[in-house]
């Protein structure tokens, strides 16, 4: 009896973490800088819990009573959360409120839990045993939610159907609760008719999770949404109208088909057509192999690595047959090779220069991205030229996120790199910026011809800049104080609006 008791402690924590993770992931998702997001919404739950915690000292009779109908309330609520918020963002205007009511209120159900369960228990076992095994049951289950989270249910089962199975569990143990305790329950038949029910609601919430995510999908994108899929790292959707597909990942457009050509075409020739013979190519994010198309129309291109942290990404863009289109069968080429790896320590662990290297990152929306800007990545990708090498960075917008455009600009000059920044224009994004840089001299070369936009006369005027778009003064962006995110963050929220 005592484990079937201590494993309701270990779920009771599990589900607990499990919902305040998926409000973090969501919110990240949706609303972008995963810091800010994952640090207030922390913050949030652990006032909440607290909350809860001395809100049960008001509890005084029918105490089994009052925790399983306060399990069936977590359960049903934080179920739920993960279809709601998704609605919510898709519907409403007040997302940002719902969430941080959604995490108040689990936050304070989830708080009431343990003090109730440890009053019901103090009969059972002594003062000492009770407390130890409690919290080493709690630790334990937030211990095995935050790996399961990750690794298992985000990219296995999607966010909607990982919360509506923990509110199973939570409903399930509020059930067996009734069993259990039924010595002290003066209605048992109430709460197993209830148990039953909210089972039931969350069991056809798990029937109808995809569908619910496709209503949401459908009211976010203006096209028909023909893929959607969270990976460990992101949501990637798909859409398609007529002949245009566009990807997005974390709801942020990434290209369309009908002018992604130009952003390409300008990202890789620039650089590439510069380096007499290149042999040795990297790619840095990229997961969609679409600047591995335009290297591959370099005969001299012996080897090209393309590091991308999320395996979903690469094997959706090397298998679905809509896309392997669009990249040209870029990763079944002999000379392709993918890693799956983070590019920050794989350029720590990985020795090897190369003649050119593109970085294709997503913007920086928050500082897990804004590291891949700092003077402490440009200075180790430094190390991986080879003489003569030159490195091609996309660089956000110069004319809606003008100071974020010149930070990276002068990020790479920071790190010792000669820098030749230019621009071109995507109809799918406006203005868009690249920085070229090395550590020797870059002279415009003669681009291949036959390219669907880039032309020798084209390609000169990629690099002026009009009044609007000139150099501003800005802080370079380091490690330990990520100056670019701050700035992304002001520009495309005044843009927004």
């Amino acid at each position: 009896m005592a484990i079937v008791l201590f494993l309701s402690v270990f779920l009771i924590a599990a589900c607990g973490l499990i919902y305040e993770l998926i409000a973090g992931a969501l919110a990240s998702y949706l609303l972008g800088d995963s810091i800010l997001q994952f640090s207030t919404i922390i913050g949030t739950y652990l006032f909440a819990m607290g909350i809860g915690s001395w809100l049960s000292k008001f509890i005084g009779r029918g105490l089994v009573a009052r925790f399983i109908t306060i399990e069936l309330m977590v359960g049903l609520v934080g179920g739920f959360s993960s279809a709601i918020l998704f609605l919510a963002f898709a519907y409403t205007e007040a997302f940002r409120l719902l969430l941080y009511l959604m995490v108040l209120i689990i936050g304070i159900l989830v708080g009431l839990e343990i003090p109730l369960l440890m009053r019901i228990l103090k009969e059972r076992f002594q003062f000492q045993d009770l407390i130890a095994n409690v919290l080493t049951f709690d630790y334990l289950g937030a211990l095995g939610a935050s790996l399961l989270f990750p690794l298992v249910l985000v990219p296995k089962l999607g966010m909607v159907r990982s919360a509506l199975l923990f509110g199973l569990v939570n409903a399930g143990v509020a059930l067996w609760s009734t069993y259990i305790f039924k010595a002290q329950i003066g209605a048992p038949a109430r709460l197993r008719s209830m148990s039953f029910l909210v089972i039931a609601a969350l069991g056809a919430g798990m029937v109808f999770a995809e569908r619910i995510t496709e209503t949401a999908d459908a009211s976010l994108y203006a096209d028909e949404v023909v893929l959607a899929r969270n990976t460990r790292y992101q949501r990637i959707v798909i859409t398609r109208w007529k002949d245009d597909l566009r990807l997005f990942l974390n709801s942020h457009l990434q290209f369309s088909s009908r002018d992604e050509y130009r952003y390409h075409e300008a990202l890789v020739h620039p650089g590439l057509a510069a380096v007499p013979n290149a042999k040795r190519v990297l790619v840095l994010g990229g997961g969609d192999g679409l600047a591995v198309r335009e290297i591959l129309k370099y005969p001299s291109v012996e080897s090209v690595t393309l590091v991308d942290l999320d395996p979903d990404m690469t094997k959706l863009f090397r298998e679905h047959s809509l896309l392997r289109k669009l990249n040209s069968d870029a990763f079944l080429s002999s000379k392709v090779r993918v890693v799956n790896a983070d590019a920050f320590p794989w350029l720590e662990e990985h020795g090897g220069q190369f003649d050119f290297v593109v970085v294709d990152f997503p913007d920086p929306t928050n500082y897990g991205l804004g590291k891949l800007y700092t003077t402490a990545f440009y200075r180790l990708l430094k190390r991986h030229l080879a003489p003569g090498a030159l490195l091609s960075v996309q660089s956000t917008s110069p004319l809606f996120a003008r100071q974020s455009f010149w930070c990276i600009h002068e990020t790479i000059r920071a790190a010792g790199l000669n820098t030749w920044p230019y621009h071109v224009y995507v109809p799918s994004f406006g203005e868009w910026g690249y920085v070229l840089a090395g550590k020797g001299e870059y002279t415009q070369p003669r681009v291949p011809p036959g390219l669907r936009f880039l032309d020798q006369k084209s390609l000169a005027g990629l690099f002026n800049f009009p009044a609007d778009m000139a150099a501003v003064p800005v802080e370079p962006n380091r490690l330990n104080d990520q100056a670019l995110v701050r700035y992304y963050d002001k520009e495309w929220r005044e843009f927004a609006h």
